[in-house]
């Protein structure tokens, strides 16, 4: 047991604070766009509330992403009595990319007509699906990092949820190449999809 894994670091209670916190500033930077000029007339105050409307959308996409990561992290971590350097270290690379989705939010906002917006946001969460199914996977071959008597099952269970968030947002970027912004409409696919795993992983349980 020592030989195959040599170096551990402790219990994964502070890694899995670390990213509860990370989550939630993230969530908290989403909302620094929105704001409204002081003096306005009633009409400018109307204009300026529809043109929140698309800040309001991406706001409500992010949260729905990071939300979503944030709680597979938590179902990944449920089971976990130990981490090595490698599950710190995938760990806290995914932080650092859910920490920037922030700013390609601010692209879909500002700039949702633009295909360019649609791919770097699509790259930002296919690399930080891409991160925790790496970090899934990882748990799922070191089954001594986790406690003896718990089933695999939640890790097997996140690993195609992740699986699923990844392949739709990789294949939105050549779609938004070809169609323009209108391919971010294929994200709606992951609504029945995480249905179905939903009511798979309520039937394992």
């Amino acid at each position: 047991m020592r030989m195959r894994n040599p170096t551990p670091e402790g219990g994964p209670e502070r890694l899995v604070a670390l990213a509860d916190g990370v989550f939630a500033i993230a969530i908290t930077l989403l909302v620094l766009d929105f704001s409204v000029p002081q003096g306005l007339d009633p009409e400018e105050y109307r204009d300026a509330l529809h043109e929140l409307l698309p800040n309001l959308g991406a706001y409500a996409i992010s949260l729905a992403v990071l939300a979503g990561f944030w709680r597979e992290h938590r179902v990944l971590f449920r089971t976990v009595r130990e981490v090595d350097g490698q599950v710190i270290s995938l760990t806290v690379l995914g932080l650092g990319i859910a920490a920037l989705l922030p700013f390609p939010t601010t692209l879909i906002s500002e700039y949702g007509d633009q295909s360019v917006s649609v791919v770097v946001y699509s790259a930002a969460v296919a690399s930080l699906g891409g991160v925790h199914l790496a970090l899934a996977l990882l748990l799922a071959g070191r089954p001594w990092l986790r406690d003896e008597a718990a089933p695999g099952r939640d890790v097997t269970l996140s690993t195609a949820d992740l699986g699923s968030t990844v392949v739709v947002f990789l294949v939105t970027i050549p779609l938004a190449l070809l169609v323009g912004p209108a391919a971010m409409w294929w994200w709606l696919v992951l609504v029945p999809v995480k249905v179905w795993l939903g009511r798979r992983a309520a039937a394992a349980r």
